[in-house]
């Protein structure tokens, strides 16, 4: 059986992140990525980031895959990275099924890292089984992965950062964004990814959603309708729109399958997504030496998910018997970078969340 100090299931922003840490403090990793190449999703992020300069603001999401996967080089030795490969489950010894190209292998750790990420949100409505209705994440990977555009004529369901980003990218590419609609009474991402939409004469509209798609054999037009106080279609509003794709961009659920193969402990808390791991400071969930950091912990973005994995690495370097310097230090600087990620009214909606699952921890 294959062994490993630290198996990291997941290598997005916060996987690689912590791996780094690990790997500094002379641990002996193993990254886990079902994918064929490293990165999550910074693979399709052609947008530039923000934050401050410590998370690579004002650099693209795929050139920021380039530093954190290049930043592991000189660890080679100490370093496995298994591409294309299913952690299909996990056992409570910390012994990982995996299934790569149809063959059955386990790895055995001493410690475990959860950065598997999220799944985006289905949305119900009438007909949203047709061709031309995609989730966000597949019309970037069609056009930021593969140069295809999904459509000519797009609806846009939902004005978080990732709907708003989608949004503009589908115009970079030539293609008319005929409107985005958002359930809420107001924007859910930064305002000033939807100004730019609106800059370029995209309708962005609260308090709407989509009705139905029309069609016979793939998405031929889309209907809206506005909604009331309970969330609910108001019969009359109704307006038809001549589009050919839907894009449903209405949020993520963290991937806690495996985490709770384990036996960690997870409960709702609504404002980080969904089902998550319960934590301490160190990202330590309840299981001993199983750790948790970035989507599959709480919904944020990119950014928030390298500084949650820096911060998972150190500590489990630590757990692990490695010394780290200037440790203490080190995690109060990051902490105080996390605080700054998710001040202002962006981040209010995390900083509920948190603090709903610290009491229930």
């Amino acid at each position: 059986m294959v062994t490993s100090e630290c198996v990291i299931v997941g290598g997005g922003p916060a996987g690689l992140s912590a791996a780094k840490e690990l790997l500094e403090a002379g641990a002996r990793v193993t990254i886990i990525d079902r994918n064929e190449r490293l990165g999550g999703q910074l693979i399709k992020q052609t947008h530039m980031f923000f934050g401050s300069e410590k998370q690579y603001a004002s650099h693209r999401g795929i050139d920021i895959l380039e530093y954190l996967v290049n930043d592991l080089a000189p660890y080679g030795d100490r370093l496995e990275i298994r591409t294309g490969t299913t952690v299909a489950a996990i056992y409570q010894d910390k012994v990982l099924g995996c299934l790569k190209d149809e063959k059955y292998f386990k790895i055995k750790a001493e410690s475990v890292i959860i950065a598997t990420g999220a799944s985006e949100k289905a949305l119900p409505f009438e007909n949203n089984d047709l061709p031309g209705v995609y989730a966000a994440g597949a019309v970037q990977t069609l056009m930021n992965e593969y140069g295809i555009k999904p459509g000519q004529k797009v609806l846009m369901v939902g004005s978080g950062n990732i709907g708003l980003i989608v949004g503009y990218q589908l115009l970079q590419a030539g293609i008319e964004v005929k409107a985005l609609v958002e359930a809420a009474d107001r924007i859910g991402g930064y305002l000033v990814h939807a100004s730019k939409l609106r800059r370029l004469g995209v309708p962005v509209l609260p308090k709407t959603s989509i009705k139905r798609a029309i069609g016979k054999d793939a998405v031929e037009a889309a209907e809206i309708w506005s909604l009331d106080e309970n969330w609910q279609g108001i019969p009359g509003t109704e307006k038809k729109l001549d589009v050919d794709t839907i894009c449903i961009a209405v949020g993520l659920s963290p991937l806690t399958e495996l985490l709770q193969q384990t036996g960690v402990r997870v409960e709702y808390v609504r404002e980080l997504g969904g089902n998550v791991p319960l934590l301490d400071e160190g990202y330590r969930t309840t299981v001993d030496k199983v750790y948790a950091c970035g989507d599959v912990a709480n919904i944020e973005e990119a950014s928030s998910a390298m500084v949650e994995g820096r911060i998972t690495g150190i500590h489990a370097a630590r757990d692990l018997g490695h010394e780290v310097e200037n440790a203490g230090f080190r995690i109060k600087a990051l902490q105080h970078e996390l605080y700054d990620l998710r001040g202002g009214p962006p981040g209010e909606k995390v900083r509920q969340g948190i603090k709903k699952r610290e009491v229930l921890a």
